[in-house]
Protein backbone atom coordinates (compact mmCIF):
# COMPACT_ATOMS: atom_id res chain seq x y z
CA UNK A 1 0.00 0.00 0.00
CA UNK A 2 2.81 2.37 0.79
CA UNK A 3 4.26 1.58 -2.69
CA UNK A 4 1.16 2.31 -4.42
CA UNK A 5 0.85 5.92 -2.16
CA UNK A 6 4.01 6.91 -2.87
CA UNK A 7 3.44 6.32 -6.68
CA UNK A 8 0.32 8.89 -6.55
CA UNK A 9 2.39 11.59 -5.47
CA UNK A 10 5.51 11.25 -7.96
CA UNK A 11 2.61 11.20 -10.70
CA UNK A 12 0.53 13.42 -8.98
CA UNK A 13 3.34 16.15 -9.81
CA UNK A 14 4.39 15.77 -13.27
CA UNK A 15 2.87 18.05 -15.42
CA UNK A 16 3.55 17.80 -19.04
CA UNK A 17 6.54 15.92 -18.47
CA UNK A 18 8.99 15.39 -20.70
CA UNK A 19 10.92 12.22 -22.04
CA UNK A 20 13.58 11.96 -19.37
CA UNK A 21 10.96 13.45 -16.75
CA UNK A 22 8.91 10.03 -17.29
CA UNK A 23 11.81 7.94 -17.17
CA UNK A 24 12.98 9.52 -13.86
CA UNK A 25 9.46 9.21 -12.31
CA UNK A 26 9.02 5.62 -13.63
CA UNK A 27 12.40 4.99 -12.16
CA UNK A 28 11.39 6.66 -8.74
CA UNK A 29 8.39 4.23 -8.41
CA UNK A 30 10.19 1.46 -7.42
CA UNK A 31 7.23 -0.76 -8.31
CA UNK A 32 8.02 -4.55 -8.25
CA UNK A 33 5.70 -7.03 -9.48
CA UNK A 34 5.05 -8.30 -5.48
CA UNK A 35 3.16 -4.97 -5.20
CA UNK A 36 1.23 -6.03 -7.95
CA UNK A 37 0.14 -9.06 -7.42
CA UNK A 38 -3.74 -8.43 -6.47
CA UNK A 39 -4.10 -6.52 -9.51
CA UNK A 40 -2.84 -9.01 -12.14
CA UNK A 41 -5.07 -11.32 -13.79
CA UNK A 42 -4.12 -13.37 -16.72
CA UNK A 43 -5.75 -13.72 -20.22
CA UNK A 44 -6.20 -16.22 -22.55
CA UNK A 45 -7.84 -14.87 -25.51
CA UNK A 46 -5.52 -11.59 -25.99
CA UNK A 47 -2.33 -10.53 -25.54
CA UNK A 48 -2.52 -9.32 -22.27
CA UNK A 49 -4.62 -8.51 -19.29
CA UNK A 50 -4.44 -4.72 -19.03
CA UNK A 51 -4.99 -2.68 -15.43
CA UNK A 52 -5.13 1.16 -14.89
CA UNK A 53 -3.56 1.89 -11.59
CA UNK A 54 -3.37 5.61 -12.24
CA UNK A 55 -4.45 8.31 -14.28
CA UNK A 56 -4.94 11.91 -14.31
CA UNK A 57 -4.90 14.65 -17.67
CA UNK A 58 -0.87 14.19 -17.94
CA UNK A 59 0.02 10.69 -17.13
CA UNK A 60 -1.14 7.06 -16.99
CA UNK A 61 0.72 3.94 -15.59
CA UNK A 62 -0.55 0.43 -16.28
CA UNK A 63 0.47 -2.90 -15.52
CA UNK A 64 -0.02 -5.82 -18.21
CA UNK A 65 0.37 -9.54 -17.91
CA UNK A 66 0.85 -10.57 -21.03
CA UNK A 67 0.27 -13.93 -22.50
CA UNK A 68 1.94 -16.13 -24.91
CA UNK A 69 -0.04 -14.39 -28.07
CA UNK A 70 2.09 -11.32 -29.59
CA UNK A 71 0.15 -8.05 -29.82
CA UNK A 72 -0.45 -6.62 -33.06
CA UNK A 73 1.80 -3.72 -34.10
CA UNK A 74 0.53 -0.30 -33.01
CA UNK A 75 1.40 3.32 -31.76
CA UNK A 76 0.62 4.90 -28.99
CA UNK A 77 -1.80 7.87 -30.64
CA UNK A 78 0.27 11.43 -29.92
CA UNK A 79 1.46 9.20 -26.30
CA UNK A 80 5.15 8.97 -25.36
CA UNK A 81 6.07 6.98 -22.34
CA UNK A 82 8.57 4.31 -20.64
CA UNK A 83 8.31 0.37 -20.65
CA UNK A 84 9.82 -1.14 -17.95
CA UNK A 85 9.66 -5.59 -17.65
CA UNK A 86 8.94 -6.15 -13.81
CA UNK A 87 8.87 -10.13 -15.11
CA UNK A 88 10.31 -12.31 -17.96
CA UNK A 89 11.66 -11.42 -21.40
CA UNK A 90 9.87 -9.21 -23.65
CA UNK A 91 10.61 -9.20 -27.66
CA UNK A 92 9.97 -5.65 -28.54
CA UNK A 93 10.24 -5.34 -32.51
CA UNK A 94 10.19 -1.82 -33.67
CA UNK A 95 8.43 -0.22 -37.38
CA UNK A 96 8.49 2.30 -39.61
CA UNK A 97 5.76 3.01 -42.31
CA UNK A 98 6.54 2.81 -45.54
CA UNK A 99 4.97 5.33 -48.61
CA UNK A 100 1.97 2.62 -48.73
CA UNK A 101 1.03 3.27 -44.94
CA UNK A 102 1.86 0.01 -43.53
CA UNK A 103 4.48 -0.96 -41.38
CA UNK A 104 7.49 -2.18 -42.11
CA UNK A 105 9.73 -4.26 -39.67
CA UNK A 106 13.03 -2.26 -38.52
CA UNK A 107 14.53 -4.49 -35.77
CA UNK A 108 13.83 -6.38 -32.65
CA UNK A 109 15.29 -6.59 -29.11
CA UNK A 110 14.78 -8.63 -25.85
CA UNK A 111 14.70 -6.67 -22.98
CA UNK A 112 14.67 -8.70 -19.65
CA UNK A 113 13.81 -7.95 -16.16
CA UNK A 114 14.43 -5.00 -15.07
CA UNK A 115 15.26 -3.45 -18.36
CA UNK A 116 13.38 -0.36 -18.99
CA UNK A 117 12.74 0.95 -23.36
CA UNK A 118 11.02 3.84 -24.55
CA UNK A 119 8.49 4.20 -26.56
CA UNK A 120 8.02 7.82 -28.95
CA UNK A 121 5.41 9.20 -30.12
CA UNK A 122 4.45 7.89 -33.16
CA UNK A 123 6.32 4.96 -32.95
CA UNK A 124 5.28 1.75 -33.90
CA UNK A 125 5.94 -1.57 -32.04
CA UNK A 126 4.78 -4.90 -31.30
CA UNK A 127 5.47 -7.00 -28.25
CA UNK A 128 5.68 -10.43 -26.87
CA UNK A 129 6.76 -12.83 -24.21
CA UNK A 130 10.02 -14.17 -24.65
CA UNK A 131 10.44 -17.82 -24.60
CA UNK A 132 7.47 -18.41 -22.89
CA UNK A 133 8.61 -16.20 -20.28
CA UNK A 134 6.26 -15.08 -17.60
CA UNK A 135 6.12 -11.60 -18.78
CA UNK A 136 4.48 -8.66 -16.63
CA UNK A 137 5.46 -5.06 -17.74
CA UNK A 138 5.28 -1.67 -16.30
CA UNK A 139 3.70 1.84 -18.69
CA UNK A 140 3.87 5.12 -17.80
CA UNK A 141 2.79 6.86 -20.43
CA UNK A 142 2.03 10.99 -20.94
CA UNK A 143 -0.46 11.80 -21.87
CA UNK A 144 -2.99 9.12 -21.24
CA UNK A 145 -2.99 6.79 -24.81
CA UNK A 146 -5.78 8.32 -27.44
CA UNK A 147 -6.25 7.70 -30.60
CA UNK A 148 -3.91 4.46 -30.83
CA UNK A 149 -3.56 2.74 -34.24
CA UNK A 150 -3.68 -1.00 -34.84
CA UNK A 151 -2.08 -2.76 -37.46
CA UNK A 152 -3.16 -5.55 -39.36
CA UNK A 153 -0.65 -6.34 -41.53
CA UNK A 154 -2.39 -9.54 -43.40
CA UNK A 155 -5.42 -7.48 -43.89
CA UNK A 156 -3.46 -4.37 -44.98
CA UNK A 157 -5.53 -2.38 -42.46
CA UNK A 158 -4.98 0.52 -39.57
CA UNK A 159 -7.99 0.48 -36.98
CA UNK A 160 -8.16 3.89 -34.73
CA UNK A 161 -9.46 1.86 -31.64
CA UNK A 162 -11.16 3.39 -28.17
CA UNK A 163 -9.06 4.08 -25.40
CA UNK A 164 -10.27 1.20 -23.50
CA UNK A 165 -9.05 -1.44 -26.27
CA UNK A 166 -5.49 -2.91 -26.03
CA UNK A 167 -2.93 -3.67 -28.90
CA UNK A 168 -4.98 -5.98 -30.55
CA UNK A 169 -7.96 -5.65 -33.16
CA UNK A 170 -11.10 -5.04 -31.57
CA UNK A 171 -13.84 -7.73 -31.43
CA UNK A 172 -16.19 -5.05 -30.38
CA UNK A 173 -17.30 -2.67 -32.95
CA UNK A 174 -17.75 0.34 -30.05
CA UNK A 175 -13.92 -0.40 -30.48
CA UNK A 176 -13.37 0.62 -33.39
CA UNK A 177 -13.39 4.29 -33.91
CA UNK A 178 -11.61 4.05 -37.68
CA UNK A 179 -10.82 1.47 -39.90
CA UNK A 180 -8.72 2.40 -43.05
CA UNK A 181 -7.78 0.24 -45.79
CA UNK A 182 -4.46 0.77 -47.02
CA UNK A 183 -3.10 -0.25 -50.45
CA UNK A 184 -0.47 -3.19 -50.08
Amino acid sequence: MRTILKSMNILDSLRDPSKEDLKTALISLNIELGDLQTELKTSESKPYYRKLLYQNEDVELLVMNWSQIECAPHDHGSSQGWIKVLSGSSENTVYEIKENGLPSELFSTIHDKDQIFYAPKKGIHKMKAQKKSDLVTLHLYSPPISGMKVYDLEKCSVCVVSDDCGAWWPDEQRQKLKEIQLNS
